[in-house]
């Protein structure tokens, strides 16, 4: 018997000896994964045209995230062949940075929504989302028809913009102080939306619902699914960026 295997035998034997090594282990891992993190300013590589999310987008997110929409679809594609040929380009972490929680899921009960945006038009989600097997006849996801007939209470958006800057996100105090005047210009497409249009590039300005008597709950879930993924042009250059 080696000397080597006659120690290591003794360590399996004294479970103190045996903890106190195996603690010592995960703490050197730690402190390697751990400590470049408070010498480095940022994780996440910034990539041109991700940028935070219109009060409206943000109260139709704060929808999706209410009914649990992440527990079947989720919104990261990974970057292999069969994903990216199905889905669009992979995801890349700067697409999240400004999720709080991010949306990135587990389950695929329905199809990834990473790139949702814009592939559909308004009416096709009023349709889906009312009766889902109207548009998809083997979907098994419930119905959201609740949502056109539920006048969208989004409480002031200008504490709830003011509260993602303390974690990160860039709003302007300027975004801030206009963020409930903004949550009804983007549904308006008679407002004057310029100043709209430079805090929030590639902004979708319309009604979305198809009832533009009203501002509903289906209204800012489909701003929302509408902007997901249009942010980026992949298609103008490869984004600098390693998949997440």
């Amino acid at each position: 018997m080696t000397t080597l295997t006659q120690k290591h035998k003794k360590i399996e034997r004294n479970v103190t000896l045996l903890a106190v090594l195996a603690l010592v282990t995960v703490m050197i891992g730690g402190i390697v994964e751990i400590a470049p993190l408070f010498w480095i300013d940022n994780t996440v590589e910034e990539v041109e045209g991700v940028r935070p999310y219109t009060p409206l987008e943000l109260a139709g997110r704060n929808i999706y995230v209410r009914e649990g929409c992440y527990s079947c679809h989720s919104q990261m594609i990974r970057p292999f062949r069969d994903e990216v040929e199905r889905y669009g380009h992979y995801s890349l972490a700067a697409e999240s940075m400004y999720d709080h929680p991010f949306q990135w899921g587990s389950k695929r009960t329905g199809p990834d929504l990473a790139r949702v945006g814009g592939r559909y038009s308004d009416e096709w989600h009023v349709q889906h989302l009312t009766d889902p097997r109207a548009v998809v006849p083997e979907s098994n996801m419930p119905p959201y028809a609740f949502l056109a007939a539920k006048d969208l209470q989004s409480g002031d958006m200008s504490t709830h913009l003011r509260a993602l800057t303390r974690v990160g996100v860039p709003y302007s105090e300027d975004a801030i102080a206009k963020a409930n005047e903004d949550l009804l210009t983007q549904v308006d497409p008679f407002a004057n939306s310029t100043e709209l249009e430079q805090r929030y590039p590639k902004v979708h300005i319309r009604d979305f619902d198809g009832n533009p008597d009203r501002l509903t709950e289906m209204d800012a879930l489909i701003a929302y699914l509408q902007m997901i993924g249009t942010l980026v042009d992949f298609e103008a250059g490869e984004a600098l960026e390693q998949p997440r």
